[in-house]
Formats: C-alpha cells, structure tokens, sequence
C-alpha cells in the first residue's frame, strides 16, 4: 500500500505546485478527452485531484498537524469529500477529522498525545520517517483500546448521547466505529491495497473475481473489515458503480432482492450514496461558476444512474427503486434550472446597448464572461447524456435558443464595435470578445476565428478611414 500512496501523494504534490491557468488547461483536456470516450490512464484519477484542489483553494480545507495525518494515514483511502452529515456507509468525511483528533487527545488519551506530538515532530524534524510511523503504530493500538472501552462504557442511552456530544461530528458513533475498524485491520488492509492495481478499468471474470477472494477472505476474519475491503476495491475502480457486480455474482442473478439477500448488498447503498454526493457536487460547481470539470462530473453522474439501471432489476417500489429514481428527478432538477437559465445569462451578457448606457472606459466583467462560457460548455456537454437523465427537450431548446440568439446578434454587436467611439470602445470590444469565446462553444473553432477576424476589421476600419 505505501507504494500505491506514494504515487498518488506524489501526483497530488505534482498538481498543487502547477499555477492555476495550467490546472485550468489541464482540466479541460482531460474533461475533452473523457467526453469524447477517450481511453486516457489515470484521467479519472488526475480529474478527482485536481477538482479537489480547486474546491479547497475555494472553500478552504481544515488543516491538521503532522502527528494527526501520521495518525490518520489508514483511514485515507476511506476519507471523502462531502457533507460530515451525509451518510457513506464506513466512509468518513475529510472534515470530520479535526473534530476526531481533538476527541482522542481530549477525552480518550489526554496524557498520552502530548507526548506522542512531541516525539513525532522531533522524528520529523530528525527526517526519521520509520521512527514516526513506529510511534503512529503505537498511538493507534492504545486509540483503537481506547475507543473500545468508551463505547463499552457508554451502554446507557444518556451515557452514549454524552460520548457523542464529545466526538463532536454530525455522525459520531459511525465516524468513531469507522476510524476503529480502519485502524484495527490497518495492516491487512494494507495488505490487500498492496496486491490491488493502481486502476481497474472493468470488475469482470478474472478480476472479480480475485478481488472478491480479498473481499471474502476479510469477511473471514470477522474484524469489521470486509466493508473496508469492499471501499478499496471501489477506490481503484475507474468505475466506481462497478462495485454493484460483487453483490450480482454473489447472488447469481441481478434481482434487487436477490442482492439484498448477500453481504454485498451494502455495494448498492455504497453507489447509491456516492450518486447522491456527486449531484451536491456537481450543484456547487454550478453555483461556483468556476466551471470544475464539471462535463467530466456529469458523465460519472450518468454513468452511475446508468450502471444501476441496466446492472440491476430494480423494481420501482422497492427501496433501491426508490432511491434511484427520487435522485434522478433531483439531477433532472437540479439540471433544467441550470440549462434553462443559460440562455438568458448569453442574452444579459451580449445585449447590444446605447453608448448613453455605457460608462466610459468600461469593460464587460470577466468573471461573468467565465462563468457563462463554462455554462454554455456545460449545456454542450448535456447533449451527450440527455436520454438517460430526461433531459433531452429542455437541452435541445436551450441549445437551440443558444445558436439562434449568438448567429443573429453578433452581426449586431460588430456593427456597433465598428461605429464606436473612444468613450465606448473598450467595452464593445469586450462584448464580442466574449461572443467570440461562446461562439468557439456552440459552434466550434473555425467559427470562432472568422468571427474573430470580422472583429479586427470593424475595430479599425472606420479608424483607419478618419485617420487618411
């Protein structure tokens, strides 16, 4: 496992050291490459990193000391990025952690961790790596001891409500019981991480199953890590959704019941939660404007409906079923606000005005002329997976409206940056400008570059005329 996270910690050290135009410019290839169903290595996994770090840059990521992340190193592979309040069945959300680390060296071990900061900084200081993770090995036997006699302790519904109150996270006692059981199997989960590929682009025949011979063989053990092996698999996978197949060949058929009814049915509530967790994700970026890959999110998204769609029989009364198709209409939702909203941002944007309405020296915004070109792009990416989101009509429309609406007016706005006079130059100039960047979008490049040309003309032609 130390090798599988050494290449990814070095990946991730590689994309924060980039300036942000480069991460920018790799986003969109790679998104581009996903999209048009590219086979690329390693670009789902290179995507994740790098919207991981725009959102921090935006939001801001807890920070937790050296001697906290050594502690917290096994539970990597099991951390995400969500909601600490949203449910992901042994998963614990990266910023839960702060809150953990203070209830360890508060109420759990409040002699020892004092100390245990101490000695490993000095390590660290002393660049002796293997004595820190000795000390972290420690740490976590006595946490792992720990958390057991306090939840033991805590066998009155007033008691455990206290021990809860003193974690502190939205779920207390699943984030405590997930951060045991990490660290109680640490090195046979270690084990099988070590002996998993890097990627697995399909989880079939072979590769089933050998990695549910790992599955099985944690289950044998019956230390609460079979669910842990379940999540490494699925980390690995470019297909997370993919998971669902341990509970099908399980069962020997794709019946929801069928599924339910074997110890991988918890792979269909792991997807299902993931789904969930990618739509709030995809509604942030959209709210952002900052335009985080989000064709390359869309596709997962779909992709996954999908996978539970056609890999199960999943009839719609059942609780699966349900949960299914209540989170499709949300995306279906969530998405015709957004598509439906495109057309009169283009419109608001590249109204051609009166010179009595532009002040001097004035420009279009350039945040705003971002955040509409990635929503313009995102309704250009609808198209791709409008059938099995049910978004087709409102997509074609939109688009439709798009076309029409920057066919007709830029003919408008050349004609007025053509006519403009030096009061109102700069901000007719950063209208089509800004067509022609929407224009590069709905109608592609060549497009783009005429347009761009027909500007140079009408920027200096009547200029070049006063002036002779």
């Amino acid at each position: 496992m130390a090798g599988v996270m050494t290449t990814v910690e070095r990946l991730r050290r590689f994309l924060r050291e980039l300036t942000p135009q480069a991460r920018a410019l790799l986003i969109n290839e790679f998104e581009r490459s996903m999209l048009r169903g590219d086979e690329v290595i390693g670009a789902d996994l290179v995507l994740q990193e790098l919207r991981a770090i725009v959102r921090e840059q935006r939001e801001g990521a807890p920070r937790i000391s050296n001697a906290a992340r050594l502690f917290f190193k096994p539970l990597e592979p099991f951390l995400v990025d969500d909601r600490p309040d949203h449910t992901h069945p042994g998963r614990v959300a990266r910023a839960s952690l702060e809150l953990l680390w203070t209830w360890v060296g508060r109420d759990l071990m409040p002699a020892a961790m004092p100390a245990f900061i101490e000695e490993v900084n000095k390590a660290l200081l002393a660049d002796d790596d293997a004595r820190a993770e000795q000390l972290a090995r420690a740490f976590q036997d006595r946490a792992v001891a720990a958390i057991d006699i306090a939840f033991a302790a805590a066998d009155e519904t007033k008691t455990r409500r206290r021990l809860k109150a003193q974690i502190g996270t939205p779920r207390a006692e699943e984030d405590a019981t997930a951060l045991k059981c990490v660290l109680k199997a640490r090195d046979a989960l270690a084990a099988m991480a070590a002996n998993l590929p890097l990627r697995i682009g399909n989880l079939s025949d072979d590769q089933l199953n050998e990695c549910r011979s790992w599955t099985e063989a944690a289950a044998a053990r019956r230390d609460g890590s079979f669910l842990y092996a379940l999540l490494l698999v699925r980390a690995r996978l470019t297909a997370p959704w993919q998971l669902i197949r341990f509970g099908v060949r399980a069962a020997g058929s794709d019946t929801a019941a069928r599924v339910a009814e074997t110890p991988y049915g918890i792979t269909v509530n792991i997807v299902l939660a993931e789904l969930d967790r990618m739509v709030g994700e995809l509604r942030n970026d959209l709210r952002s404007g900052q335009g985080v890959a989000v064709g390359a999110s869309l596709k997962a998204i779909h992709d996954a409906a999908r996978g539970l769609r056609t890999e199960l029989d999943l009839p719609v009364d059942s609780t699966w079923g349900r949960a299914l198709a209540a989170q499709r209409a949300q995306i279906s939702e969530l998405l015709r606000a957004e598509i439906e909203s495109v057309p009169g941002r283009v419109r608001r944007l590249l109204r051609p005005r009166p010179s009595s309405e532009i002040r001097a020296q004035s420009a279009v915004d350039a945040e705003e002329v971002t955040e509409v070109e990635a929503l313009v792009s995102f309704v250009g990416d609808c198209r791709y997976f409008a059938g099995e989101l049910a978004i087709n009509e409102m997509t074609q429309r939109a688009f439709g409206d798009l076309q029409y609406f920057l066919d007709t007016n830029t003919r408008a706005l050349l004609d007025g940056l053509r006519h403009a006079g030096a009061a109102d130059l700069g901000f007719r100039q950063s209208q089509v400008d800004a067509a022609v960047r929407l224009c590069a979008k709905v109608f592609g490049k060549d497009y783009a570059a005429l347009l761009s040309k027909a500007a140079e003309v009408a920027a200096t032609a009547d200029r070049k005329t006063a002036r002779a």
